[in-house]
């Protein structure tokens, strides 16, 4: 199944939600929204406001962040969904960020079997990544993403204006899939997003690039949904990424997805110029775009060990081989590189000497 993506900067993309549930597709359905207490108090009360098949939903609030991403607060959904007679008609509306789409696809992929979902993303990093493609997940002992399932959406809803509500620290969160989309399409929008961000983030001209990235990462979900293949791209930067965050969570001191993933792209682009001979030019360049936003924290290397654990335990590793995305050149991603624990422990504590 295809997703039916909506992208509008006014209400009108809630008009065409409101007239697509009001169609015979959705006749029978009883509608369930999982929000979390942000998208509760800013959100919602937009949705519902030009949303009238929505008016008489049924609202589920999870917590803020990773910790809605739990077995147990997804066996609270279930058990709010049973005695709420839910059936296989209902619909789950998720109104969040990527949190609240990775847990709300997991309970709808798994309740009576498979239900409808709809993913209506309120963050930068969900407009631009985490509602696109059906991944759902939770994680296990600070371990990302290790039970899920890949689920469609049936429609995505983007609204960019929710990016108003935002904070600058969840801005910069998304930015960072931003940049990553940007490496995997082009020098041009790279180059692009180098010259015109150097002083900062303008949310108007982020909002201008939200379709480039939807563009690029559905063509990719619909030539491979299951990723055996080419979508594996879309993980540049996520190896080290999810070990550096599931680090930092085990250290009671979370930082954000998209932050972890930007150094994580830091790291593995700096194995692409060392294996692949990807011009140093494009790290200079990305060092240059993280220093106005954050230094690359400084491992030591007992941290190091405590990062490798994490990523032995990868789900994209492959016979006990670390396996990273990597770039030949912007633009020329190659899937599957593996890396051995010298090179891991190489990377963590070098860039932070750049």
């Amino acid at each position: 199944m295809k997703t039916k993506i909506i992208i509008n900067p006014t209400n009108r993309a809630f008009s065409s939600l409101d007239k697509m549930l009001s169609g015979s597709a959705f006749s029978d359905a009883r509608f369930f929204i999982i929000c979390d207490e942000n998208t509760y108090n800013y959100c919602l009360p937009i949705l519902i406001s030009h949303t009238s098949r929505l008016q008489e939903s049924e609202f589920l609030e999870v917590p803020v962040g990773e910790e809605a991403k739990s077995i147990e607060v997804a066996t609270q959904l279930w058990k709010t969904l049973i005695d709420s007679n839910a059936d296989r008609n209902s619909v789950i509306v998720a109104l969040g960020g990527g949190c609240v789409s990775d847990l709300a696809g997991f309970v709808a992929s798994t309740y009576k079997r498979g239900i409808r979902y709809i993913n209506i993303p309120t963050s930068l990093i969900g407009m631009v990544d985490a509602s696109i493609g059906g991944k759902t997940a939770v994680n296990v002992d600070n371990v990302k993403n290790q039970i899920g399932t890949i689920h469609q959406p049936s429609a995505v809803i983007i609204y960019p204006d929710f990016l108003d509500t935002l904070s600058d620290s969840n801005v910069v969160s998304g930015y960072f899939e931003i940049v990553k989309t940007l490496l995997l399409c082009s020098k041009n929008t790279f180059k692009s997003i180098i010259d015109n961000n150097a002083e900062g983030i303008d949310i108007e001209d982020v909002k201008k690039i939200i379709p480039i990235c939807v563009d690029f990462k559905k063509s990719v979900v619909d030539n491979d949904p299951t990723e055996h293949s080419i979508r594996k791209i879309l993980n540049l930067g996520h190896t080290f990424g999810h070990a550096i965050e599931s680090f930092f969570i085990d250290k009671r001191n979370p930082i954000p997805h998209g932050l972890a993933v930007g150094y994580g792209l830091m790291c593995e682009l700096y194995l692409s110029v060392k294996k692949l001979g990807l011009k140093e030019s494009v790290l200079k360049d990305y060092c240059g775009l993280m220093s106005h936003f954050s230094d690359f924290p400084k491992f030591t290397l007992l941290d190091t060990e405590q990062i490798l654990s994490y990523m032995r335990n990868d789900k994209k590793n492959v016979g006990g081989s670390i396996l990273c995305v990597m770039l030949q050149d912007v633009g020329e991603p190659v899937i599957d590189v593996a890396i051995d624990e010298l090179e891991v422990r190489d990377a963590l504590l070098a860039v932070s000497k750049l």
